[in-house]
C-alpha cells in the first residue's frame, strides 16, 4: 500500500466549497455532528469526479468502494450560514484499498485563495475537522476486487493522483 505522508508538499488536495444550511444545525446553532461524515462523502465523491470518473460510471463497471472505517477529530464548530471548505486528498492507495484524508475548514466571502484544487498543506481558512476515510474496493458481489485488474484506467489515474510514479502491483 503507497502511504503518502500528511507534511508531503506535492499533496493534490481537492477543495468544495459549501454553505451551512440552517437543516444542517442543532438547537445550539451549531452544525450537527453526523453532518460532516456526509460533508466528508462529498469531498470523496467530488475529488473522483474531479478525476474524470463519477462514482455512478464506476458503479457501472461493476465497482464498488464501501467504507470500512471512519475517523473525525472536531476541533471548532460550524454554524449556521457559515462558508465551509470541504478539503479532501488521497492518503493511502493500493490495487484493493484507498483511504482519503479530509478536513473541513471555514473560509472567509469571496476568499480569493480558495480554488478548486491546491498542491500542499497550507490549506485556506480555520480548521474545523480532520477525519478520513478508509474503503475496500468490491464487486457487486461485495467480494474484495483488485481495481488494477476490474478497471485498469481508474487504477493509473489514482495511482497518478496518489503521488505513485511507478507501475508496480501491490498486493493488499
Amino acid at each position: 500500500m503507497i502511504t503518502l505522508t500528511e507534511n508531503r508538499p506535492d499533496k493534490l488536495w481537492h477543495l468544495h466549497p459549501l454553505r451551512v444550511r440552517y437543516q444542517e444545525t442543532d438547537q445550539m446553532g451549531v452544525v450537527f455532528h453526523s453532518n460532516y461524515v456526509t460533508w466528508m462523502e462529498i469531498g470523496r465523491t467530488e475529488l473522483i469526479r474531479f478525476f474524470g470518473y463519477p462514482y455512478k460510471k464506476i458503479e457501472e463497471q461493476g465497482m464498488l468502494l464501501p467504507v470500512v472505517d471512519l475517523t473525525c477529530s472536531y476541533v471548532a464548530p460550524a454554524r449556521y450560514d457559515d462558508l465551509v471548505l470541504i478539503c479532501t486528498t488521497i492518503e493511502n492507495f493500493s490495487p484493493v484499498r484507498l483511504s482519503f484524508r479530509s478536513e473541513v475548514r471555514r473560509i472567509k466571502e469571496g476568499d480569493a485563495s480558495v480554488t478548486q484544487t491546491m498542491q500542499g498543506t497550507d490549506l485556506p481558512g480555520e480548521l474545523l475537522l480532520r477525519g478520513g476515510t478508509r474503503h475496500v474496493w468490491v464487486n457487486a458481489d461485495m467480494r474484495p476486487s483488485r481495481l488494477d485488474k476490474a478497471f485498469p484506467e481508474l487504477y493509473k489515474l489514482l495511482a497518478a493522483a496518489s503521488g505513485d510514479r511507478t507501475d508496480q502491483e501491490e498486493g493488499n
